[in-house]
């Protein structure tokens, strides 16, 4: 445990989990985007606090009549930046406060996109609904079974879409969330999945945030049936000399602060069969 005896590493399932960070995101919506609108913008899609953007990086590859599907949305800025590229955006969050400011973006910047209000891990629309899913720090980092949420969005993404998300670089979970020289030195293991967990003074999570290996997160892709494309962990730009929580030039300097994954549906989708790795950890290989 922190010093702060409200902050623990523990297990928490999803339904915990989900009302810790409805409730959460809902009553911070508006000093997030007090802090963070402007660097994010209302028409713009940047990836990581390393301001990687997709207008320069083109992961997601061609925009133009695909259906697209942003998990984890908050205001929604990069699936209106979707739709002033050709796409047909859906905008998805947990949250209604998140939610709320996508609406008031809309509202300024007059490109609006369909917002819905639901769980990632019961994603409400029909399979092969969507060419091209993704998400930047949205979902997959706050759930207890994020290999659930992979099975979601491979279930909804047609054949030959493609899945591509950012989180916090999984290297990071070493280290304490200290933008400075505190944030330098390891205490933690990497190799403990336990969660960053908030809580109040009946112990019930009010934050809960999920930590996985880059083997981990390679697992939950294949074995969901998604193919690895590519990997990005972006380096700290020159001349970028912004702070965003325990991001800083100094430890983006030195080690990574994101992970972006590529992925692919088969465009002939195999049936799965079930392996164990060597570590005894379960995982899917597809044919």
């Amino acid at each position: 445990m922190d010093d702060d005896s409200r902050v623990t590493r523990r297990r928490v399932g999803n339904a915990e989990a989900r009302r810790a960070n409805r409730r959460w995101w809902d009553a911070d919506a508006d000093d997030y985007q007090a802090e963070h609108g402007r660097f994010l913008g209302d028409l713009d899609f940047v990836w990581c606090p390393e301001g990687v953007r997709e207008a320069d990086v083109r992961l997601l590859g061609d925009l133009a009549g695909r259906r697209v599907l942003e998990l984890g949305c908050g205001a929604a800025a990069a699936a209106r930046w979707l739709a002033t590229r050709g796409a047909r955006p859906v905008a998805l969050d947990l949250s209604a406060g998140m939610l709320r400011h996508a609406a008031l973006a809309a509202g300024r910047t007059g490109v609006r996109v369909p917002l819905v209000q639901a769980d990632a891990l019961a994603l409400p629309f029909a399979d092969a609904a969507f060419d091209t899913a993704c998400t930047a720090f949205g979902a997959v980092p706050f759930v207890a079974d994020s290999a659930a949420v992979m099975r979601e969005v491979f279930r909804v993404l047609r054949p030959g879409g493609r899945w591509v998300f950012s989180v916090t670089h999984p290297m990071r979970w070493i280290f304490l969330d200290d933008p400075g020289e505190g944030g330098l030195t390891a205490v933690h293991s990497y190799f403990d999945r336990s969660p960053y967990v908030e809580q109040d003074e009946a112990g019930d999570a009010t934050y809960v945030e999920q930590h996985r290996t880059l083997g981990d997160r390679i697992r939950e892709l294949v074995g969901a049936g998604f193919r690895l494309l590519d990997l990005v962990e972006p380096e700290w730009p020159e001349g970028h000399e912004g702070i965003w929580g325990q991001w800083s030039p100094l430890r983006g300097r030195l080690f990574p602060g994101t992970a972006i994954f590529v992925a692919e549906k088969p465009a002939h989708a195999g049936r799965t069969v079930s392996a164990t790795s060597e570590a005894g950890r379960g995982f899917t290989l597809s044919r």
